[in-house]
C-alpha cells in the first residue's frame, strides 16, 4: 500500500469526480484510477462504485477513507514536527470560525504569527458549525473557533478562549439612548434583523427567547454579522450581536449597544481541535498562542 494511493482515494472522496480528483493530485485520470484499482486489489474489497462516471464510494470505501485521512494527517504532522526541529515551525495553519467568533480570531492569529515567523495562516471565516465539524473530521482544518457545545457533542478537544455575551444594537434616539440595559423580552418588541435560523449563533438567541416565554419573527435574516450592523445603520432595524464584534466596529456612530439582561446569557467560545496524541506541532503552537493571547481580557475591556 502506497501513501499516494491513499491520497488518490481521499481526493476522489472530496471531489466526487475522477477528473477533478486527478487534477487535484496533479496526475492523469488513468493514473489515479489505476492507483485506486491497485489499492482495491491489495485490500481485497471494492472501494468505488463505478458506472459511466463516479457513482460514490462503497460502504467499505467510506470506512477506508476515514483511515486514509487519519494516516495522511499523521504523515503531515510528523513531517511538520521534523521540519520544526530542524529550522522552526513552518507550514500553514488552517483555522475555521463560526461567524459570531470571527473577530476574535485576529487576537489569536497575531500572537501565533509573532511566535512563528516562518508559518502562515489561512482563516476560513463564516463557517457553520456542521461545516467545522466535518472539516475537522476530514483533517481539512487544524483547529476552529466555535462553541463549546460542538466540541462536547463530537468528542473534540476544547481550549476555552472567552465567553460570548450579547447586546441589542439600535439606532440612537431620544427614547433609547438612556438605556443602560434591556431584558430579552423587551428586546423582542423591536423590529429585529437576526442571523439565519440554521446558524448556531441564532439558535442560541432562540433558546433564550423561548426560555423567557416569547417568540420572535424577524423581518430580515442574514448569514453575516456585518450585514446586521449595516441593517441597523439603515435606520429601521434593531439587532442582537455578540459583544466581541464591537472589538472591530466599536459602537458605530449613531448607534447604541445595550447589554441584554434578565437573563444574562453567555456561551463558551474556544478552540476546537481533533483529539490527537501526540498533538500536531502546528496545533500545539496555536494552543500556546491562545495561552498568551488573553482574548477574554481584551474583549472585556471593550465599552458596554
Amino acid at each position: 500500500m502506497l501513501l499516494r494511493q491513499l491520497e488518490y482515494l481521499v481526493a476522489l472522496a472530496r471531489a466526487r469526480h475522477f477528473a477533478k480528483a486527478a487534477q487535484a493530485c496533479y496526475v492523469s485520470q488513468p493514473a489515479l484510477s489505476e492507483g485506486i484499482r491497485k489499492l482495491e486489489e491489495e485490500l481485497g474489497i471494492p472501494l468505488v462504485l463505478r458506472g459511466r462516471r463516479f457513482d460514490g464510494l462503497t460502504p467499505e470505501g467510506e470506512r477506508v477513507v476515514l483511515w486514509a485521512q487519519r494516516i495522511l494527517a499523521d504523515r503531515d504532522a510528523m513531517e511538520d514536527e521534523i521540519q520544526a526541529l530542524r529550522s522552526g515551525l513552518t507550514g500553514r495553519l488552517r483555522i475555521g470560525t463560526v461567524p459570531t467568533a470571527a473577530t476574535a480570531v485576529a487576537l489569536l492569529t497575531q500572537p501565533f504569527c509573532a511566535a512563528n515567523p516562518l508559518a502562515t495562516v489561512h482563516v476560513f471565516a463564516d463557517l457553520q458549525a456542521e461545516d467545522i465539524v466535518n472539516r475537522l473530521k476530514a483533517y481539512e482544518l487544524d483547529a476552529a473557533v466555535t462553541y463549546h457545545s460542538s466540541a462536547l457533542a463530537h468528542g473534540f478537544r476544547f481550549v476555552p478562549l472567552y465567553r460570548e455575551r450579547y447586546v441589542l444594537l439600535i439606532r440612537r434616539s431620544a427614547t433609547d439612548t438612556g438605556l443602560s440595559d434591556i431584558s430579552w423580552e423587551e428586546a423582542s418588541r423591536y423590529p429585529l434583523c437576526l442571523l439565519h435560523p440554521m446558524m448556531q449563533g441564532r439558535q442560541v438567541l432562540d433558546a433564550v427567547f423561548e426560555a423567557v416565554g416569547v417568540s420572535v419573527t424577524p423581518r430580515v435574516e442574514t448569514d453575516s454579522i456585518a450585514s446586521l450592523f449595516a441593517h441597523v445603520r439603515a435606520g429601521q432595524w434593531a439587532s442582537i450581536v455578540p459583544h466581541a464584534w464591537l472589538h472591530v466596529f466599536g459602537v458605530p456612530a449613531g448607534m447604541h449597544a445595550v447589554p441584554l439582561v434578565r437573563p444574562v446569557r453567555t456561551e463558551r467560545i474556544g478552540l476546537m481541535l481533533p483529539a490527537r496524541d501526540p498533538v500536531p506541532v502546528i496545533a500545539q503552537a496555536l494552543i500556546d498562542a491562545a495561552d498568551q493571547a488573553g482574548i477574554s481580557t481584551a474583549l472585556e475591556r471593550l465599552p458596554d
